[in-house]
């Protein structure tokens, strides 16, 4: 990539402030990068690829960015950095040239039920001021609008200290538009009765059917022999004032069976104990049962609009604040449009602009009040780049985590222009992306491998696409992959009949999923798949559903715990040893008594930058060091679990370690590719793909009979989709049904059986365009993904 020559006469050779053209990276040692350098161009598009797990996202996101981040930090004042994340420096010997980096990840957004897609972005806050402008009746100030803002009054004396004291009469209000009875979330929460106890049986023969409430153990004691209810009459027959009593009432000291005793009606008991709790730390079977008692309905006040009657009855042409909120964006820009008020003038062009970026950028089938957690990581990170669109920054690095996640490849198209505008703005674009859509387009390519994990961390290549084309690696190799249409496909063993689906915006659909084949449901973002596949088939007994949602767990968790795999490790070692499993956990009774099992010591440093020492006492192998002395096949349990995932399926095959329990995991994990893993890598160190596929893993084990998948490439290098391809045909082999909701042309042509969805999104899609065999797709050409299809395959 030639710099763009110089066409001024004063200074012929670049230098001083022209020299400058470059980001250079020196002896990069994050993670698993092994010494890396590289020169990047700035002001150039620049795609990194590479097998799953080759260090990209290191080299890009752990270094490059981490690194930018922590020296804009450190600009501030050390009281303002106190309130910032602590960041390390990264392991590099040098970085030069970095400018200000702003990343674009794929983190899921916050789950909090009060953040939707108009709070997330900064169209709703736009909305508010232009209601209190221009609303009739006025009702207040923009927070009056705010479903985040609860009213508040408040009167009394403040005391002012100055001088000679004197109290001040003051009264204080405020409005908020926060709907009283669900406080802003839309749905309040019932608990079903049915599932509490059955009211045909008295106490004494055992009408309650929470856990933990049956048998003669003081919970059903408390209720039995309280003396408020008669045990021996059937619920049914209660009379008001018993059921009363039963059920609501309120905390009451008494003695019980001779022993004093705090009385509470079953309903707040039960609140208490099970529902305040944090459903994923419940034992299964209390949370299956909190699933089925507590049933979310929408807020028969607010009709799910978070608003209270104030807000939802001022209007600016017979439209409230909610139903601009509920419309689909694309159909709002056209309504914003059309309101001409000069005295608001400049806040209109704004949100013209902020909504029209919506449209621009594919989401324009979303609506304001859609909740941020149900957005798919694809769109998260599109909702997040609305920002920087309008930006008018400049020599800026924008930093992209596969932005073509849950993209149709007629979308791509769409992407790909818009990080090219970002660079011809004159700022520097890195993408991590495995697409060769997306590849073609960069300027500059850094191809990371060879292999994954420890086989990993170098640089195979830099250069041109053609270069990379051209060049002998793997990501080279595979670039002009082409998967063929199969020449014959399974025939279905039965179906799954879907009729009427109407969830989000499915239009009354029809549907014969056919059961033991793979079955690829497709169509372009926003088309209504997850709805179809998440919505309308039960998961119920026999579904595993993986999905691309963050996994539960903490800096502790390692593949090892969270496969259960540890336990037969834990066994093995007890037993060859003669002592207990507990000591060869790190969490447990084997933990290193100085950083408790956690390897490294956390300090923190008060304003300034955390840090992060590996623990001295256990040299970070998170074990006392009596434990390290029990051996099983000559290794201690740290060393076991510095092992990847093929060192340990060969390790645990024969000889004294022989444990069949534990091959069987290793097993499936080797399987969805990631033999590469440790066993003890932290959890929080995975990426997205490696999470699901972790997930993935872990579900093989269980029952089911259906899998649905939810784009289980994302993240997945082109040599690896084809070992994926090969797993999900096992799983059909071996009498299972296949289900998978994607976007990959080489997993559609690999499909017996297509669904597509369209024809286009929010309000223009859900309905059924195509579905048959991928040959008849392509054939046919009748929609957007058989276009595709037909080009990919060369048809």
């Amino acid at each position: 990539m030639s710099m763009a020559t110089r066409t001024d006469t004063q200074s012929p050779a670049p230098d001083g402030a022209d020299s400058h053209g470059l980001i250079r990276v020196h002896g990069a040692r994050e993670n698993n990068l092994k010494d890396v350098s590289v020169e990047i161009p700035k002001r150039r598009l620049t795609v990194f690829t590479g097998v799953s797990g080759s260090g990209k996202s290191s080299l890009v996101f752990d270094t490059i960015a981490a690194e930018s981040q922590r020296l804009i930090n450190e600009t501030y004042s050390a009281f303002v950095q106190g309130f910032m994340p602590t960041l390390a420096r990264p392991e590099v010997d040098v970085l030069d040239g970095l400018t200000t980096a702003i990343t674009v990840d794929q983190q899921r957004m916050g789950a909090d039920p009060r953040s939707t897609v108009g709070t997330a972005t900064d169209a709703n806050a736009m909305l508010r001021i232009l209601f209190s402008r221009l609303g009739e009746p006025h009702i207040g100030p923009p927070s009056a609008y705010a479903f985040n803002v609860p009213s508040v009054r408040a009167s009394g004396a403040i005391t002012v200290e100055r001088g000679a004291k004197k109290a001040v009469k003051a009264t204080f209000t405020r409005t908020g538009g926060m709907c009283t009875r669900c406080e802003g979330r839309g749905a309040v929460s019932d608990i079903d009765l049915t599932q509490l106890y059955d009211d045909s049986k008295s106490l004494t023969e055992g009408a309650i059917t929470v856990p933990g409430y049956t048998g003669g153990g003081w919970n059903s004691r408390l209720y039995s022999e309280s003396g408020f209810v008669d045990p021996d009459k059937p619920i049914r027959k209660y009379t008001k004032k018993e059921l009363h009593d039963f059920l609501h009432r309120e905390p009451t000291r008494m003695k019980i069976a001779g022993i004093n005793m705090t009385y509470e009606g079953l309903i707040p008991r039960i609140q208490k104990s099970m529902l305040s709790k944090d459903k994923e730390a419940m034992q299964p079977h209390i949370r299956a049962f909190v699933e089925r008692a507590v049933t979310f309905t929408t807020c028969p006040e607010c009709d799910g609009t978070r608003l209270s009657e104030g807000a939802r009855s001022s209007k600016i042409e017979k439209i409230s604040i909610a139903d601009t909120c509920a419309m689909q964006i694309s159909d709002l820009a056209e309504w914003v449009r059309g309101l001409a008020e000069p005295t608001v003038a400049p806040l209109l062009t704004a949100l013209q602009q902020s909504l029209d970026s919506f449209v621009e950028i594919g989401l324009g089938y979303l609506a304001l009040d859609r909740p941020a957690g149900t957005l798919s990581g694809g769109e998260a990170q599109r909702v997040k780049m609305i920002r920087h669109l309008g930006s008018s920054l400049t020599d800026v690095t924008y930093v992209f985590d596969e932005p073509t996640t849950g993209l149709h490849p007629h979308d791509i198209q769409r992407m790909n222009d818009l990080l090219l505008r970002l660079r011809d703005k004159g700022n520097t674009v890195l993408v991590v992306e495995h697409k060769p859509q997306t590849i073609a387009i960069a300027d500059h390519v850094v191809d990371l491998g060879p292999g994954a994990g420890t086989a990993g961390g170098t640089v195979c290549f830099e250069g041109t696409v053609e270069g990379l084309r051209a060049g002998d690696t793997v990501t080279g190799r595979h670039l002009g992959d082409r998967a063929a249409l199969k020449e014959t496909v399974r025939k279905p063993t039965g179906t799954l009949e879907i009729r009427g689906a109407t969830s989000h915006n499915l239009q009354s659909v029809d549907v014969d999923i056919p059961l033991g084949v793979l079955c690829v449901v497709t169509g372009v973002a926003g088309s209504g798949k997850s709805s179809l596949v998440h919505g309308s088939i039960p998961a119920g007994a026999g579904v595993v559903s993986v999905d691309q949602g963050a996994i539960k767990g903490s800096r502790r968790s390692n593949p090892a715990t969270y496969t259960g795999l540890l336990d037969p490790i834990r066994k093995a070692f007890a037993k060859t040893n003669g002592v207990k499993p507990a000591l060869f956990s790190a969490n447990s009774e084997g933990a290193c008594p100085t950083c408790n099992g956690a390897g490294v010591i956390y300090t923190d440093l008060a304003m300034m930058a955390g840090v992060a020492t590996t623990c001295e006492e256990c040299e970070g192998k998170r074990y006392q060091a009596s434990v390290l002395e029990y051996h099983l096949g000559g290794r201690d349990i740290s060393e076991v679990l510095a092992m990847s995932v093929n060192e340990a399926e060969e390790f645990f095959g024969s000889g004294e370690a022989h444990t069949p329990a534990a091959q069987r995991v290793l097993g499936r994990l080797a399987d969805v590719g990631l033999g590469y893993l440790s066993l003890g890598q932290p959890l929080t160190t995975l990426s997205g793909g490696e999470r699901q596929r972790l997930k993935l893993a872990t579900h093989m084990a269980e029952k089911g009979g259906v899998y649905v998948l939810d784009e289980p490439t994302a993240g997945l290098h082109l040599a690896d989709v084809e070992q994926l391809l090969g797993l999900l045909d096992g799983l059909v082999d071996s009498g299972k049904s296949v289900i998978v909701v994607e976007h990959h042309q080489a997993v559609m042509a690999h499909a017996d059986w297509i669904i597509d969805l369209g024809p286009g999104a929010g309000h223009d899609g859900g309905k059924i365009v195509f579905e048959g065999t991928p040959a008849d797709l392509v054939a046919a050409r009748s929609t957007l993904t058989g276009e595709h299809l037909a080009t990919y395959v060369g048809a």
